[in-house]
């Protein structure tokens, strides 16, 4: 009833809520996109996407369909691994983000894990800006993590914004600098806050600097300041700082996937975990289940 080719399509539109990226990322005409997803929803008999001109957003029944595309796409991906009977083998150096730390990217691991037992893989996970610099040393081979708004590099995972939070009933004073916490340099989104502050001339001081989510989250929940972060991975018991407080926008951020040098025994490995996180980039988004 479902065509797979449809689903992937559907699954890209709805990570990326972009016609125009998904078909980038599957290497299709934007044409094409809408005909798989307009399919789909003919077969399916229900609306899937609402659109304009300016936004795509998935409708309930879209919001449903996500889970069962991600099954039957596994179940068929499982099944064309076993009859092509294909085992991978080596070494796998991934690097994730600590952005998702509280999502289910530890079940997307464990289904990889799973379908290829002989993979032996190493899991590092860091700062995006500290990871991009491991993979150009050559350090790891597979990396998922913000990128810089003028790095073209990466395959697109999840399109995002970016909002300011902090802890529930926080009050800022206009007339004091805004108390900071952050990450440290590297840290992309530190870099993406300072600047939309220096554009603002905002006053700013940093009341809090970790390497660690956990850390940040802690400081924020102590009512010690706001934090940058993507709008979809708000960790729980922190929220949105209100648009009263004056606070400046801070744009748009992607999460890609980036090859590393391509070393002969990880390539095939690194492939297949690459398409499992594009196939399971829904869940990507935060979960209360805690921990890598």
């Amino acid at each position: 009833m479902y065509d797979p080719s449809h689903l992937r399509t559907f699954l890209s539109v709805a990570q990326t809520l972009s016609f125009t990226q998904a078909a980038r990322r599957l290497g299709l005409r934007q044409s094409t996109v809408s005909q798989h997803v307009r399919r789909l929803e003919d077969a399916a008999g229900r609306t899937l996407f609402t659109r304009d001109t300016h936004s795509v957003e998935l409708t309930e029944d879209g919001e449903a369909m996500l889970g069962f595309a991600r099954r039957i796409l596994e179940v068929h991906d499982q099944a064309a691994a076993f009859f092509a009977g294909t085992r991978l083998r080596g070494r796998l150096r991934f690097g994730a983000s600590e952005d998702f730390v509280l999502t289910r990217l530890p079940e997307i691991l464990e289904g990889f894990r799973h379908e290829h037992p002989e993979v032996d893989l190493e899991l590092t996970v860091e700062l995006s800006g500290t990871l991009h610099e491991q993979l150009a040393a050559g350090k790891l081979d597979l990396v998922l993590a913000k990128r810089r708004p003028e790095d073209p590099r990466g395959e697109l995972v999840r399109h995002d914004r970016l909002v300011w939070i902090g802890a529930e009933g926080l009050r800022l004073d206009p007339d004091r600098p805004v108390p900071l916490i952050v990450y440290p340099p590297p840290g992309i989104t530190r870099a993406l806050a300072l600047e939309a502050l220096e554009r603002q001339g905002r006053q700013w001081r940093v009341v809090c600097t970790s390497g660690s989510l956990n850390g940040l989250v802690a400081a924020a929940r102590a009512g010690l300041g706001v934090m940058a972060h993507s709008r979809g991975l708000i960790p729980p018991g922190l929220v949105r700082v209100p648009d009263r407080a004056g606070l400046p926008e801070l744009g748009q951020v992607d999460f890609v996937l980036v090859h590393g040098r391509r070393r002969p025994s990880a390539r095939g490995a690194a492939d297949a975990l690459a398409a499992a996180v594009l196939a399971g980039g829904d869940r990507l988004h935060r979960s209360e289940r805690k921990g890598l």
